[in-house]
Formats: structure tokens, C-alpha cells, sequence
């Protein structure tokens, strides 16, 4: 069974219009999640809004949204009002300007989303943008109102379809210059960079999110498998906190000894060995 679209409206690029729905990349399914229970019965237990004055509890119906506009002072907003307010991009996806992806910082890149025509009477038009965008290798900028707000988005062919993905406004990034300031220059031992890199060599791996897995999902559900079956938690096995190396130097050297000692016989001409062989003599501590 499709998931329900989190989007539906139009794409439309000059006087080309489709009809088209997105798609949640990610599914927020839990594998464990935990209810509040009262510790006395067991029961659960559930959150009610309450009077702030009176302290009694509300009906479905009493609630309204309230938009603070001086001390204790509100303009009630009804659901009708919310949907009342319609732009251009609460139902049409009008892309507006094109740009190189890899040109947009990952820090303004938020959630994504799948984009697939809606009907079939779509599927001709949708094909023809995303085919476009694919040949001049070009991401569309355009506008869309999600969960009731304006977003910035760019969009992108992705294999049969597209994908959108929401945009950060540039006022709600941090700097980083301002984060990094304190970060002084380091003058490196050329030595030390030539071991780090023969390790990220020995570690160079493809990316395979299939091998991915919560190891804290999975002690969670350990957890409460024991508690079924009556027995105790669990307990965590003690895991050494890292510390700050002293001798930098000598914990490449030991790193990469580590890493050989792991893998498969190398060729004693093996980049790895020569870095060992060249690092030989006794160093002072970093």
C-alpha cells in the first residue's frame, strides 16, 4: 500500500503545468517506543489541556489557537482562518530559477521528499522537466508551504522522478566562522598527516547504508525481551571513554600496526609498511 502523499499540487515550469505528489523519504516508524503509565495501577495515562485560571479540563471542541498580542491578551485564530490563507505555493511548485546542486552548502539542505506525477495525464509533462533538468544537469529553485509555513526548495531528477528537498533560510544558519573562531592554526608534522591519510587508505570503504544499524534500538529491544521473559536487564558492558592522546605520533604508528594486524597479508612494498618503516625512530611527544 503507497503512503500517503505529504504534498499534493502542481509543478510548473513557464506555461507547463503537472499535477504531482510528494512523498516522505523517511518513515518514522519506531521499532520500540515507549506509553507513560501510572506507576500505582499501570494503567496509561493521558495528556489533557486545562484552564490555566479555572484549572479545569477542555473539550475537543473548546479549543481554539490563540495569537499572544499583549500580556494575557490574544486574537483567537480559527481552523477556518488557517485555511483560508492561500498563496501560490500552498498548492503550486513554480520553479523559478535553476542552479548546480553541488553548488548549495549541505547546511541548507533540510528534509527530502519524493515528487511522482499524480495521474497519468501528468506522467508526459512531469517527464519532459525532469528529463530537462537531467540533461542540462540543473536543480530547480521554487517555493511551497508545508505544514504551515512557506519553505525554499530544490528540486532534482532522481531516477523515474524527482526529488524535493526543503531549504534552510540563510537567517536561521549559524555561522561558522563564529562556532570555529577559537580554533587556532596548527603547524603539523607532514609525517603525522602521511600515517592519518595511510589509515583513512586502509578504511576506505563504499557507502552501504544497508549496513547501517541502531545499536541502541537493538539494546532497547534486548532490554525489553529480559523484562517479558522475567529476567534481569541487561547490564552495559563497560566501554573505555577515549581520552586525549599524548604521544600523537606514537597512537598513529599504533593505529595503523592495529589496522594491519587486522586485514589480510599486504605486500611488504604495501604503502602502509613504508609509512611504518619511515616512522621508525623514536619521536617526542606531540
Amino acid at each position: 500500500m503507497a503512503p500517503r502523499p505529504a504534498w499534493s499540487g502542481y509543478l510548473k515550469l513557464s506555461l507547463v503545468t503537472c499535477a504531482i505528489e510528494l512523498s516522505n523519504v523517511v518513515t518514522h516508524a519506531e521499532k520500540v517506543s515507549f506509553h507513560i503509565l501510572n506507576r500505582k495501577t499501570g494503567n496509561r495515562v493521558r495528556r489533557v489541556y486545562v484552564d490555566q485560571k479555572s484549572g479545569k479540563p477542555l473539550e475537543e471542541d473548546e479549543k481554539v489557537r490563540g495569537f499572544e498580542v499583549g500580556k494575557d491578551e490574544f486574537i483567537r485564530i480559527e481552523d477556518e482562518d488557517i485555511e483560508a490563507v492561500q498563496i501560490e505555493s500552498s498548492h503550486t511548485l513554480d520553479l523559478n530559477g535553476f542552479v548546480d546542486k553541488a553548488s548549495i552548502d549541505q547546511v541548507y539542505l533540510d528534509t527530502p521528499y519524493y515528487v511522482s506525477p499524480a495521474d497519468k495525464v501528468s506522467e508526459e509533462a512531469f517527464a519532459v522537466i525532469r528529463d530537462a533538468l537531467a540533461e542540462k544537469k540543473m536543480a530547480g529553485l521554487a517555493r511551497i508551504v508545508l505544514y504551515q509555513r512557506e519553505r525554499p526548495a530544490v528540486i532534482e531528477p532522481f531516477g523515474k522522478g524527482m526529488l524535493l528537498t526543503t531549504l534552510r533560510y540563510g537567517d536561521t544558519v549559524r555561522d561558522a566562522s563564529a562556532i570555529f573562531a577559537d580554533i587556532q592554526s596548527v603547524k603539523l608534522d607532514g609525517e603525522m598527516v602521511e600515517l592519518a591519510e595511510h589509515i583513512i587508505d586502509k578504511k576506505k570503504a563504499k557507502f552501504d547504508p544497508a549496513k547501517f544499524r541502531d545499536h541502541y534500538e537493538e539494546s532497547l529491544l534486548e532490554l525489553v525481551r529480559a523484562k517479558k521473559a522475567g529476567r534481569k536487564a541487561p547490564k552495559a558492558k563497560a566501554s573505555p571513554k577515549p581520552s586525549n592522546v599524548v604521544n600523537l605520533f606514537d597512537a598513529l604508528k599504533q593505529s595503523l600496526n592495529a589496522d594491519d594486524g587486522k586485514a589480510s597479508k599486504a605486500s611488504s612494498k604495501s604503502p602502509a609498511k613504508r609509512a611504518k618503516a619511515k616512522a621508525a625512530p623514536k619521536r617526542k611527544s606531540a
